[in-house]
Parts: C-alpha cells; structure tokens; sequence
C-alpha cells in the first residue's frame, strides 16, 4: 500500500515545478567517509572529480553565520565577504548564477545570487556536513550549477528513527570579533518503529564586528587624508570595528517522516527571519552623507521527500519538492527597496538497479521563480523563470578503469511582463570522466565536459541604480546561450601514511557574460553593462597530509594546500574579483579525547586586476584551535579556537567592499556540540 502511494504521489508530481533530490539513505546518513550529494555515494577520494567534506570536528571550529566564510578553507573556495553577513561561496573563482548553493538537495530560495550584499537564507548552524560538489554529477542539480554545487545537508526532515525515544543533536558558540552569541537544536521524537517528528530551531546575535587595524585601505586612507572636508579626513582613523555589521537571525523548523524497508515519506516547514547591517562604504566627496544600510529579511519554506523500493529494472524512484516565500526590505520598509521572491523546485529520479556493475540514475527537474524588486534599488524589473530539465548519469567500470559520464537537456523561459520581455533557451550539457587505479596507491582521472546555461534575468533585463554594489547595471536582451568546454586532470597518490590530491583544470567558456565599465555616470554611479564574449579560466590545487606519530593514543598529522585560478576575458584581460594564489599548512595532534590544532593561511598580494580594480596586499592568518570530547563513547564536544590570532588586517580580493571592509581581526571562539 505504501509503495503504490508513494509511487503515485513522486509520479503525479513530475510535471509541477518543484525541487532536489537528496541521496542519503538511512544506513549511510551517519557516515563520514561517504559523500551523498553526488549520484553514487562512496568515499570522496573515489570521485572522478574533486569533492570536499566538512564535519564533525572541523566542522565546529569552521561555522561562521555565513556559509561562505565556512568554507573559505576548503581547497579552490573562497567567500564574496560583502561585510560578516553576506558571504556566498566561490568555487574556482565563480560565483553568483554559476554556483548553486543547496540545504539538503534544495535550492534556498533566496536573492543571494542576485547582488553580493544578499545574504545566503541558510543557516549552517543546524548542518551535520557540508559538501562541496564539482564534475559530472552536478548535472544533476541544473545549469546554475556550471562551476560547482556547495550543499548544506541537516535533518530538518528526519532521515532516520532513533534508537531512543529522543534524539538531540545541538551546538553553541560564543565569539569575541563581533560578540557572537549563538545557539541551535534539532529534537526528533520516535513516535513508532517507523514514525519520527522532529523540530528546533537556532538564534544568531552579533555586534559590529571588530577588524585588526585601519577600516579603510591604503589608497582610501590617503584620499581621505588629502580631503578638505574635516569629516572625510576622520575617515582615515578609522579602525578597530566595522560600523552597522551587527546581526540578529532567527530560525524554526518542523518536520516528520515514515521510515520503512519500502520507502520513505517525509516534509518539514521552516521559518528563517534574519536582520542584518551592511557595512558602510564610505563617499569621501566632501560633504557627502555617509549611508547605513540594512537589510530585514523573512522566509517561509516547505520541503518534501519521497522515495519508494521498486521492482525490476529501477530500483528505486525518489521525490525531492520544496516551495518558498521569501521577502526582504533594504533601508525602511515604507520607503526602502522590497525584494520578493517566490519559488518552487522539484526533481524526480529512477535509480537503476546494478547491472553487472553498471549503474546510474536518471530523472527530471523543474523550477519556477517569481521575483519583485520595488523601490530605489529595483534595478531589474519584476519576473518570472521557469525550468524544465531532464538529466541521466552512469557509470560502467571495465577493468581497472570506472567510467562515468551524464547528460541533460534544460529548457528556460523568462517573461517580464513590465518589460515586455519574453524569450526560451534550450540549453544541452555532457559530462564524462574516466578514472582508474593504476596501482594500489595512484588513481588518476580526466574529467571532459561541455555544459551550457541560459543568462539570468538579471543579466538580461537589469537598468538601473545598484546601491549595494556602487553600481548603475544595464543588462542585454539579447544574450544567448553561455557555454563552458573543460578538461581537468585528476591524480590521488597514497601511502601507508600519507596522501596526496592534486588536479588542474581548464575552461573555455564561449558566450560568457560578464559586466565592464563603461565610463558613464549614471545618478552618481559608474555605469556597468553586461556584455558576452570569450573567457578562459584555469587553475589548480593541491591537498596533501602525512602522519608522522601513529600510536596507541596519539596520532599528529601535517597538512597542506595550495590553489590557485587565473581567469581571462578575451579582448577584455583579466576577469574580476578572481582570488589569488593561496596557501595553507597545519599541523594537528589527537589523542582519544583531546585534539589540537594549528594552520597558517596565507594569501598572496593579487595584482592581476581589471581597469575597475585595485589591487589586493597579500596577508597571513594564524589560526589556533582544540577540542575536547570529555565523556567517552558520548557525542559531546567543546572547542576552543583563535582565528587571526595576530590581529592583521585581511581584505579579500573577491569582495565589492575590500577596500571598505577588512576580514575579522582576532576571533577567539568558544563552541559546544552534543548529538545524544
């Protein structure tokens, strides 16, 4: 009875616009080794393409408000940093509609993919793992999707009945940059051996946050200094706390699930409220009024999950959905700007039963997005954009050697009906890789590909003031298809008692749409048009980690990476806002219940900049951290970490507001986590 109703309901929700599918089942949910976002759930050093995975206690000492920043260190990710509170991730140096940012195998619904000074409508508080996805596999999450998938999974949605009546699983800090003060749970309840409820929820509260030295760079400082303006000249002392970069975020869930041998059904209603400031980017014109910005912004969501065993040549049919309403008000919500958007994603998948040992999943997505902008900052017009996709992946091994490859084909529409805009795009992607075990200790892979997207709304139809990014942007109707051909290599060496992850990569993107000065002004803004042309963007990394003490209640490791990603427009020169070369090496000590750490982060002065930029000092992060486990075979865990512990002044390259607003200064942080 159960299978024919799940099996109906996935199958009467194929043509409705909804959301993503989550591959975690309830046996490999807790494991930590196994990455679940992608299609076939194995180890991570198993993947033909790079994968990254935060959890437990890496993932404590990392959480930051903002997802962006929580991932800063993973190999090839960097952070836009637009202030402490809006902060998106950047894989490989892109970003924005080229990276799709997911909480459990869903969308966020958000318009942090809009402007840069948009907060990301998550909550990493209340995460498990975050894993950060690039390659054939992210296929299947669209073509936003083009430079890499970052999913944040949690159990807003039960995956699994505990064992016990009731399972808690909460985490709080305390941290000193900006007077942090956060806490959040998750409870779920065993109502019957197949029956679990679960709710929780989380706060943020945060000051202004505190930086190492001056607020304003070396450039800014002189110009000021050099101002007739006695107000513009006191602008040069500035220092020691971002002004209006306090937070206050609220979340709440509720969710339940039935959980059987057959199938599962589960949903979950989340509510997200979050009032931030942005800091203020200064105008050293003399005379000019300094603005304060902040942004309130409210969400409703509702997410779904199904899945059903079937017979046959499908093993299994899975049903991800989610729909929400997400508004926020920037300045006075009387005569400030409104931003509104609606949205509805859902993906259907039949995953093949093993033939031999080929396998792969195949399924359909569909997406609709309502959004409004109204008020001064409305620099798009309102819009509407639907997807409709449909997507396969398989996988065969022949011999030593696995192969994998995917394709999908996704049709666009976008109408403004103000604008008197309507126009489709069908755009086709592929995806291959090989990879093979040489030896016991070499796996080598090459990952092909050829992936496409259609321009977003905003690249389209934007003509007007951006405040948020000092900006006046004018889009292009008649943009087409952006198009990225890549080739990357893959090596993972490995030892008794160490390893080594390496990869390089290269794309050729045709169509690539990105925006330039113009010289205009515009209501006191440069000008910025979008434009379309040829780019290439190549780069590398490298991870690696030895042992060098393994015994009976000790074990001390060393690691290190380095990456790097270089970025040209044709007949343009470089790219903006592209990260620098950067390194990283710690070294870590754990015994049964005690592990310390120790890094230094190292960023590269970044010289390599477009007309429209400055460049970026190189700086050095001094990071210190332990955490403590005090009860044996309990899941209770205190941290205590320093972040920049020598205090220097930070700005990263790929932020609007670099100049404006350095990263934290010195952050000692006070973490507790319990899973019971």
């Amino acid at each position: 009875m159960l299978r024919r109703l799940l099996t109906g309901a996935a199958l009467a929700a194929l043509p409705a616009p909804a959301l993503a599918a989550d591959e975690r089942s309830t046996e490999s949910g807790d494991q930590e080794e196994i990455v679940v976002t992608g299609v076939f759930q194995r180890d991570p050093r198993d993947s033909p393409s790079p994968v990254s995975v935060l959890t437990g206690a890496a993932l404590d000492r990392s959480l930051r408000p903002q997802i962006g920043e929580a991932l800063a260190r993973l190999p090839g990710v960097s952070s836009t940093s637009f202030g402490p509170n809006a902060a998106r991730p950047i894989l490989r140096g892109l970003a924005g509609e080229r990276v799709r940012v997911l909480t459990d195998g869903i969308g966020a619904f958000d318009v942090s993919n809009t402007s840069a000074d948009h907060a990301v409508a998550i909550d990493p508080l209340l995460s498990e793992r975050i894993e950060v996805l690039r390659g054939p596999a992210s296929l299947r999450f669209g073509s936003s999707a083009i430079g890499g998938v970052v999913n944040v999974l949690d159990r807003r949605i039960p995956t699994a009945v505990p064992d016990a009546p009731v399972a808690v699983q909460a985490r709080g800090s305390l941290g000193s940059a900006a007077d942090e003060r956060s806490a959040g749970a998750n409870l779920g309840v065993r109502l019957s051996d197949r029956i679990v409820m679960a709710g929780g929820g989380s706060l943020t509260d945060t000051g202004d946050l505190r930086v190492g030295g001056p607020v304003l760079s070396d450039r800014l400082r002189a110009q000021a200094r050099a101002s007739s303006d006695p107000a513009i000249r006191d602008l040069a002392d500035l220092s020691g706390r971002l002004v209006n970069t306090s937070a206050r975020t609220r979340t709440a869930h509720l969710g339940a699930a039935f959980i059987d041998t057959g199938g599962d059904l589960g949903a979950a209603i989340t509510r997200y409220e979050t009032d931030y400031g942005l800091p203020i980017r200064y105008d050293l014109t003399p005379g000019a009024e300094q603005e304060a910005v902040r942004i309130n912004a409210q969400q409703w969501r509702a997410d779904l999950r199904a899945s059903v065993v079937l017979p046959g040549f499908f093993e299994r049919l899975s049903l991800r959905a989610g729909y929400a309403d997400y508004v926020h008000f920037e300045g006075d919500p009387v005569t400030g700007t409104t931003f509104a958007n609606k949205g509805i994603e859902a993906r259907a998948e039949l995953r093949q039963r093993s033939h031999g040992r080929w396998q792969g999943v195949s399924g359909v997505q569909t997406f609709f997005r309502d959004f409004r902008a109204v008020g001064a900052e409305a620099f798009v017009p309102p819009n509407e954009t639907t997807q409709n996709g449909v997507f396969t992946l398989q996988e065969v091994p022949i011999g030593p050697v696995r192969l994998e490859g995917g394709g999908r084909v996704e049709w666009t529409g976008i109408r403004s009906q103000p604008a008197g805009f309507d126009r489709r795009f069908t755009a086709t992607s592929i995806a291959g890789g090989a990879f093979a075990t040489v030896t016991p200790g070499v796996k080598l892979g090459l990952n092909l590909s050829s992936t496409a997207r259609a321009p977003a709304a905003e690249e389209l139809l934007a003509d007007g003031a951006h405040v948020g990014t000092q900006s006046y942007e004018i889009g292009d109707r008649r943009f087409g298809i952006e198009r990225a051909r890549g080739i990357e290599l893959v090596a993972r060496l490995s030892g008794a008692r160490w390893r080594l992850d390496a990869s390089a990569y290269r794309t050729r993107f045709s169509g690539y749409i990105y925006e330039f000065d113009t010289g205009q002004v515009i209501d006191d803004l440069p000008v910025f048009r979008f434009a379309q042309g040829d780019a290439t963007y190549r780069g590398f990394e490298v991870e690696g980690q030895a042992c060098v003490v393994d015994r009976p209640g000790l074990m001390v490791k060393v690691d290190g990476l380095v990456d790097a990603v270089q970025a040209t427009i044709d007949g343009f020169g470089p790219a903006p806002r592209i990260p620098p070369l950067r390194l990283l090496g710690g070294i870590e000590g754990r015994s049964d219940q005690i592990g310390l750490r120790a890094e230094v982060e190292h960023s590269t002065r970044q010289t390599r900049v477009t007309g429209f930029e400055t460049t970026t000092p190189a700086f050095s992060l001094v990071n210190l951290s332990a955490d403590w486990t005090p009860l044996p075979n309990r899941d209770l865990r205190l941290t205590l970490s320093a972040s920049n512990l020598f205090d220097v002044v930070a700005r990263r390259h790929a932020s609007f507001l670099k100049d404006y607003a350095p990263l934290a200064g010195r952050d000692v942080r006070l973490g507790v986590s319990i899973r019971i």
